[in-house]
């Protein structure tokens, strides 16, 4: 069965910073590309950072480049997300997405409000 669970959402405040974590079960992680996206009230979900399935290749959002990274970790099963010098945009539920030419699986989200 797979599992994708999302953690380290937060409300944070203007500059702040936050770790989401994406732990994963049930296939096999090293073979999917894995991604964050993110949802805002009202508006589509889109695609945050992606990252390849051994790591080298790093794919950001305009929006996100110099202010996020993307890792992983094919020994856990994990993908992580760090996020700096967040703004009230950057507010969303973020989504990790595991991904191959045939299989795409999201999960439930973590919810990120930056405010003051």
């Amino acid at each position: 069965q797979v599992r994708i669970v999302e953690t380290g959402g937060d409300l944070v405040q203007p500059g702040g910073s936050l770790r989401l974590s994406c732990v994963t079960s049930g296939f096999t992680f090293s073979s999917y590309a894995m991604g964050w996206y993110r949802q805002a009230p009202g508006k589509a979900r889109e695609s945050v950072a992606i990252i390849s399935s051994v790591g080298g290749l790093r794919n950001y959002a305009e929006s996100a480049k110099g202010r996020f990274t993307i890792s992983r970790d094919n020994a856990k099963n994990t993908v992580y997300l760090e996020m700096k010098s967040l703004n009230p945009e950057d507010t969303a539920v973020y989504y990790c997405n595991a991904r191959t030419s045939r299989y795409d699986y999201w999960g439930q989200g973590t919810q990120v409000t930056v405010s003051s």
